[in-house]
């Protein structure tokens, strides 16, 4: 997109889970998708905030802890860049570059259509907002889009190497 892109967006609560529902089927088997729904839809009327998630029966990862982060490039060689920083910075285990996206979009009062390449970067879910202000500092576009989806459940010696890769000592500041 050459503009940049109004949907620097963190969502959470119920808002993330119903949305990871309905827009990243492929995340979870449909079964347990539609056994989680009606627990978001009476979190979110309710206005009370979803239940603390527990740690899994003996795994050691806490559901949530990890978060997929989705961000827009104009090119191959901007995501290469930005990919390669957030890792070296530790603020993602792994990036992977999805080529060749369309996106869709109004931008001031205008339909875009634009060519892009997809991160979908694995992290802590506690790195979200450094994550999103590193990106924020180095993207190309006037408003860079920054979405997380927390996850669930998966493979749970992946999903704790992400926990162990990701880990920024006290010491460490992230600069652009």
């Amino acid at each position: 997109m050459r503009r940049g892109r109004a949907s620097a967006i963190l969502l959470g609560g119920g808002a993330a889970l119903l949305l990871s529902l309905l827009w990243m089927p492929v995340l979870q088997p449909g079964a347990s998708r539609l056994l989680l729904l009606p627990r978001a839809l009476l979190s979110m009327a309710s206005g009370s905030p979803p239940s603390q998630p527990s740690q899994a029966s003996g795994s050691g990862y806490v559901p949530g802890s990890v978060s997929a982060a989705f961000v827009t490039c104009p090119n191959e060689k901007v995501a290469k860049e930005i990919a390669r920083a957030v890792v070296e910075k530790h603020l993602a285990a792994c990036v992977n570059l999805i080529p060749k996206i369309t996106s869709i979009y109004e931008w001031k009062g205008k339909i875009e259509e634009d060519s892009e390449v997809l991160m979908m970067i694995k992290t802590q879910s506690s790195l979200v907002p450094a994550l999103t202000d590193f990106v924020r500092s180095v993207h190309p576009y006037e408003v860079a889009e920054v979405i997380a989806l927390p996850v669930e459940q998966g493979n749970i010696p992946y999903l704790n190497w992400v926990r162990q890769v990701t880990v920024i000592s006290d010491s460490s500041t992230v600069q652009p």
